[in-house]
């Protein structure tokens, strides 16, 4: 179990900047906050932008390409980490946790975004 949260401790500590970082410009990207009205009533900050599109393309504004970069090879090993350590959160929840109330959390993590999905049909 000491192994498990030394991995779980440096894949946190190693991708957890990137991540808020892709958290916070995709909270923003739900409301398009990261583009311009076409009346030009809003533009967003250059910051905004320019995070948006480390987003949305790997890479900073005016710099955008198709091909792999180095960017987003890091941001699949993120994705992989990000994985990775909520696997090893679950089973150490498991370890040190009621398994009724790790188990209960689970099912509402799953349970209510269905809902509020349907309730939107």
């Amino acid at each position: 179990m000491k192994k498990l949260r030394q991995i779980h401790l440096y894949l946190g500590c190693i991708f957890a900047p990137m991540l808020i970082c892709l958290a916070l410009t995709g909270a923003w990207q739900l409301f398009s906050l990261h583009r311009g009205l076409k009346d030009n009533s809003y533009q967003p900050p250059r910051i905004v932008a320019a995070l948006s599109n480390i987003h949305i393309h790997q890479s900073l504004p005016g710099s955008h390409s198709e091909r792999p970069t180095p960017m987003r090879y890091f941001l699949l090993g993120a994705a992989v980490g990000l994985i990775v350590t909520m696997v090893l959160g679950i089973v150490m929840a498991f370890r040190f946790a009621s398994t009724r109330q790790v188990v209960l959390c689970l099912i509402a993590g799953i349970v209510v975004p269905l809902g509020l999905l349907l309730l939107h049909r």
